[in-house]
């Protein structure tokens, strides 16, 4: 079969890199992680951590904190060494070329471009308390997605008129994001503050009656950690990463990242335990009732399953406030701060969102450098952001409010994916220390062979603890991309036939969605364990990626194909081995292995992956042009 004449698989962005404006200083870019940080998340993650994890949803918000400044210590030397735009997306192209470097790019595309859109539907979401009409049981009515539009076109203007001028926005909004939530933590705990509700409903762990029949169906020790990447834990500590994505419009970012990713995280870890510990302690149980049938009913203290279904769904620290019965003067405070509360509602995820816009307006710009979409995507506009990318980008997060118009339909998704490709944070700085040694590194991290591994562990296991039903439709959406993957890269740049590559991209679309659909009815939608099922999905999937790597190894040209190809082989091993332990561990459907001896099992897999994927990596084209550039570059 004849085949198409491939390009080098290097780095198609260092000229349109040049071409973007520099000018984001330090606390900019620690406004930019800190404003991706706290927006929606710390709206609404204490309530739905508190409904998983009663009082122990505290445990939730620290463990996820460490494991996270883990990965941050990976990325901070990766950001400080190579300030790309888009650089996340970049990173594992330079370790490990073109098709681990597109799985991971496309898991975290279908994360960030979705981002925008949940923000709009949280501060949406919280406006409904003053305007019912714009929600029902927490989803957002046809004039509620209408407003969160017009929230997407906002944003979009503001990325549009340039980093320079987002940058003093966000620099701005960020004292406001900051010291909302703070003011807030010190009124409930000085003024309204119950120990006693830590306790509640048969001790500091949820048990399985005050828990799991109605949220998780999972308690005790392992609630803590189910929490973390699906009640909106993981999600809010995620945007740590936009002083990576825009590195490449730092004054000096060589310096500024590693300072802005780890200050960010650091005051997150503190910040969002003691909003959880607030919440927690200011729930007024006494006024909250729950609709059972026609009947309105009385919650039974510390019943933490029914606090979704209560006022407090719709604005949890504005309810707190405006449920709280102190008396006096205290009484005017709380009733006040509450309409600050709904302000803030606005703010924080709108400015969460309008970051968020520019970085899956940078993730696409990745997309491009690494050649997986076409040279318009780097094209960068009059106001010096790649415009065609942020018009997609756009696009896409409009579509993403669709089918996920409530928050909490789409965090736990979105979570999993991105700390998914986190286990490239790890892994890709070990890589590029044994490949590219000589690379400037202005922030070398210490003990790097032993935080390395650490930095991978804590990814893979978080995306372990979101449990199968989650992982399902991670993986279901890496698989779909591979679509993508043959409809561009393969034969531009692999050089297959056009055609033929067309066709194989099809096939994967085709079987992928008739799988992903059988297996959910068979799974009474991924709520009952079906052996025969899974063995089914599992096998025909595993063979239609042997089909992909067999037509890959058979058509590919160029010297580094068959290395990108045999550098992919512990990623998608790796998809595989955790999807079976998934589905028979304590968070799956079969749970044969219980908690914790699952979770052992996984961290074994995830390290024996880190070690593999660290050793398959090789001294790629596109890290070869890197080095060129920073030689002809002066410091």
């Amino acid at each position: 079969m004849s085949g198409e004449k491939s390009q080098k698989a290097g780095d198609f962005g260092l000229e349109s890199d040049k071409q973007l404006r520099r000018s984001l200083g330090k606390f900019e870019l620690l406004y930019l992680s800190l404003g991706g940080i706290i927006g929606s998340g710390w709206l609404f993650g204490a309530l739905y951590t508190a409904e998983d994890a009663g009082g122990s949803a505290i445990l939730s918000w620290i463990i996820a904190g460490v494991l996270v400044l883990f990965v941050g210590l990976a990325y901070s030397e990766l950001g400080s060494a190579i300030p790309k735009s888009g650089g996340i997306v970049r990173y594992p192209h330079y370790s490990h070329g073109g098709v681990a470097g597109y799985i991971i790019t496309w898991t975290y595309f279908l994360s960030a471009a979705s981002v925008p859109a949940i923000e709009a539907t949280a501060t949406v979401t919280y406006l409904s308390s003053l305007v019912p009409a714009l929600t029902v049981n927490g989803v957002l009515t046809p004039l509620g997605i209408l407003t969160a539009y017009l929230f997407l076109l906002f944003f979009f203007f503001l990325n549009y008129i340039g980093v320079n001028i987002l940058g003093k926005v966000t620099h701005g909004a960020g004292w406001w994001k900051l010291l909302i939530p703070s003011i807030t933590v010190v009124i409930l705990l000085i003024f309204y503050f119950h120990p006693a509700n830590f306790t509640l409903g048969g001790g500091f762990f949820p048990s399985a009656s005050n828990v799991a029949a109605g949220s998780s169906g999972i308690y005790g020790f392992s609630a803590v950690l189910y929490a973390i990447p699906t009640t909106g834990v993981i999600f809010s500590y995620l945007g740590f990463r936009q002083a990576v994505e825009y590195g490449g419009e730092g004054r000096n970012p060589k310096k500024d990242i590693p300072f802005a990713v780890m200050g960010s995280l650091v005051i997150a870890l503190i910040l969002y335990t003691l909003l959880q510990v607030a919440f927690i302690g200011a729930i007024n149980w006494n006024a909250l009732t729950v609709t059972r049938g026609n009947t309105t009913v009385p919650v039974t203290p510390g019943n933490w399953t029914e606090l979704g279904q209560t006022a407090i769904s719709s604005g949890p620290f504005y309810q707190i406030f405006k449920l709280a019965a102190p008396l006096g003067l205290l009484s005017l405070i709380f009733s006040g701060w509450a309409y600050i509360l709904l302000l803030d509602a606005v703010i924080s995820p709108s400015g969460t969102g309008w970051i968020y816009t520019g970085t899956s307006t940078r993730t696409m710009y990745g997309f491009a450098t690494n050649g997986y979409l076409p040279g318009i995507f780097l094209k960068v506009g009059k106001t010096r952001i790649p415009i065609y990318s942020l018009i997609a980008a756009t696009i896409i997060a409009a579509i993403f409010m669709l089918p996920f118009p409530s928050w909490q339909s789409l965090v736990g998704f979105i979570s999993s994916a991105t700390v998914f490709t986190y286990i490239m944070g790890g892994i890709g700085l070990e890589t590029l220390r044994k490949t590219a040694p000589e690379l400037n590194r202005p922030y070398k991290l210490p003990l790097a062979r032993v935080i390395a591994p650490i930095a991978t562990l804590a990814a893979g296991l978080i995306v372990y603890w979101s449990g199968f039903a989650t992982l399902f439709y991670v993986i279901t959406g890496i698989f779909l991309g591979f679509a993508l993957f043959f409809g561009y890269y393969a034969f531009k740049v692999m050089g297959i036939n056009k055609a033929f590559s067309a066709i194989v991209g099809l096939v994967n679309i085709v079987v992928t969605l008739v799988l992903a659909f059988e297996f959910y009815g068979a799974t009474s939608g991924l709520t009952a364990a079906n052996n025969v099922a899974f063995l089914i999905y599992i096998l025909v999937m595993a063979g239609l990626v042997a089909f992909d790597v067999g037509v890959l190894h058979a058509f590919g040209k160029g010297e580094d194909v068959k290395r990108e190809i045999t550098a992919s082989y512990w990623l998608l091993a790796y998809i595989f081995v955790v999807a079976i332990i998934s589905y028979f561990g304590g968070f799956g459907l079969n749970p044969v292995i219980p908690f914790p001896e699952d979770t052992i099992v996984a961290a074994v897999v995830t390290l024996a992956a880190h070690y593999g994927a660290v050793k398959s990596g090789f001294r790629t084209q596109a890290i070869q042009d890197i080095l060129e550039e920073t030689r002809e570059t002066p410091p």
